[in-house]
């Protein structure tokens, strides 16, 4: 239960997919415009890349390592994201148009999400047991979501304040996503090494 919680708490904020590993960019600077957007996108994310780990660690360790075909593991990890993306677009198209249409275009882009990939290939290179690769990838969609909102939240405030010329646009979200990395390093010493 302890190695749980040290996944848990160690992904969604000391060890951060986004803000560590610059993994998940595209969507956490095109959709943390709004906080109705990112809360959609980041709840996406994190049902996607949960599903995703679970499911790959299962084809994984119960296909490819038992048949010895581990060079198929990218494209295993890349087929079962695009298919849970396709699940989650028909669902939120069904059952939310609002969403739908405010997320437009990044919808499809979780597809190439990088940090769901990466979730997928981490919890092969960490050994995770089933578990902890479900609690892996759920606190690691919990993390982007987390980066996500707090950054549209920032964002919708910087709308409110007189900024220079030279700082407006992406020079201050990503001067604001460096700031949020720093912040989010002094979480460190949570965790013992």
């Amino acid at each position: 239960m302890k190695d749980l919680i040290l996944i848990f708490i160690s992904t969604l904020l000391i060890n951060n997919l986004v803000l560590s590993y610059f993994l998940g960019i595209c969507p956490f600077l095109g959709v943390s415009g709004k906080i109705e957007s990112a809360f959609g996108m980041g709840m996406a994310v994190t049902f996607v890349m949960t599903l995703a780990t679970s499911i790959g660690w299962l084809i994984y360790n119960l296909i490819l390592v038992k048949f010895g075909l581990f060079y198929l593991e990218y494209v295993v990890f890349i087929l079962v994201i695009a298919s849970l993306v396709q699940i989650v677009e028909m669902f939120i198209r069904k059952y939310s148009s609002s969403l739908y249409q405010s997320l437009g275009i990044y919808l499809p882009l979780i597809t190439t999400n990088c940090a769901i990939l990466g979730s997928a290939l981490f919890m092969v290179t960490r050994n995770y047991r089933f578990l902890e690769a479900v609690v892996f990838g759920f606190s690691g969609g919990l993390g982007f979501s987390l980066v996500l909102l707090i950054m549209a939240g920032i964002r919708e405030e910087i709308h409110y304040v007189t900024i220079p010329r030279v700082f407006q646009g992406a020079a201050l979200t990503l001067i604001t996503a460096g700031l949020l990395a720093l912040i989010f390093m002094g979480f460190a010493g949570l965790i013992a090494s």
